[in-house]
């Protein structure tokens, strides 16, 4: 679909989109914003019924909703049965084109002789790709990063500035591997003889399924033998630590500051909240949903949705509830010589 300037028409939207309109379809709109906020050139949305009070006095130019609320639309309206889906669609198709990728090697580049590179690939100033490395059609590394020796990127992926891949990491197609994430770095392997440690070589690597996206500042170590595995159409956070040889099942998504020791396996369709933490050799599976700051300490075999810790109070009340917590397993045994008393009498 041509447009000018991402001006787009509501009738070009709703065809993009598979949405039905009700208003004017030559109408152009430049952007998405919030319904609080949107002008009369931009679209706004409504997922959820908790802003139907934002809705009535809207100045957007359309709005993306269910169509149970089209009657409660003030303006033109664009109903689909997941409007925050078309959200996402609608936000790709109008974000702001910060230049094309032209193909080629900058001349601030290197590259390997023997990298193999297919085509309309795009490296950036310093970017170092090592040898064997094998780039497909489309990929673009961006300034500064490092391409180890023996890596594999899939067609039409792509690298931020500065990603850090070690030697023989593979990438999946249509990846995305924002700023300063590092893939294939050491495990945290050692071994102690009672006064030192010595370190544990990681022989494994790491596999990023299709369609994966890591944030920045994000490590993935190799595995020690075996590889750590990502599948396909994960989402990582920025700030996330993904130790050696753990496995996530397709379609997951951790977010922000997750931490996960080595050698757990997490299913398909799982959701890990902002700190999560999850400790090793567990087994996660499909389907599960861990909610912020948890601590996973042992499996979870069903899925579901899981929580651990308490929530903020004032730290006087905190300080009392700490020492209680010390108590709780004596109170317990208190409370089950009782219970055996009551049930003797």
């Amino acid at each position: 679909m041509k447009h000018d300037s991402l001006c787009l028409t509501l009738a070009d939207i709703a065809e993009h989109l598979g949405a039905t309109l009700e208003g004017d379809g030559k109408r152009r709109v430049r952007g998405v914003a919030t319904l609080k906020d949107a002008g009369p050139d931009q679209i706004a949305f409504m997922s959820n019924r908790a802003y139907l009070k934002d809705l009535a006095g809207t100045r957007a130019a359309a709005v993306l909703l269910h169509p149970q609320y089209i009657a409660d639309c003030p303006v033109d309206s664009l109903a689909l049965d997941n409007p925050y889906l078309g959200y996402a669609d609608l936000s790709l198709l109008l974000a702001p084109q910060l230049g094309i990728d032209e193909p080629g090697i900058h001349p601030g580049a290197t590259v390997a002789k023997d990298a193999v590179l297919g085509k309309s690939v795009c490296i950036g100033p310093n970017a170092v790709i090592e040898r064997g490395a094998e780039l497909g059609d489309g990929v673009v590394v961006g300034p500064g990063c490092v391409i180890g020796a023996g890596c594999k990127i899939g067609a039409s992926s792509r690298l931020h500035a500065n990603v850090t891949l070690y030697h023989g990491v593979i990438v999946g197609k249509r990846a995305i591997l924002h700023s300063g994430c590092v893939i294939g770095g050491d495990g945290f392997g050692f071994a102690h003889d009672g006064e030192k440690w010595h370190k544990i070589a990681q022989l494994g690597g790491v596999v990023l399924g299709d369609d994966v996206e890591v944030g920045s500042c994000t490590s993935i170590d190799r595995g020690a033998l075996d590889d750590t595995l990502i599948g396909n159409d994960v989402k990582i956070d920025s700030q996330v630590q993904i130790a050696h040889n753990v496995r996530i099942g397709d379609h997951s998504a951790l977010a922000g500051c997750v931490g996960i020791a080595g050698s757990t396996k997490v299913g398909r369709h799982c959701m890990l909240g902002g700190g999560v933490g999850l400790s090793g050799h567990l087994t996660i599976a499909d389907g599960v949903q861990v909610t912020g700051m948890t601590l996973v300490t042992n499996s979870i075999p069903e899925p579901g949705v899981y929580s651990s810790g308490t929530g903020t109070m004032a730290n006087a009340q905190w300080r009392r509830n700490a020492v209680r917590f010390k108590q709780l397993d004596d109170m317990a045994r208190r409370l089950k010589r009782l219970e055996k008393e009551i049930n003797n009498t």
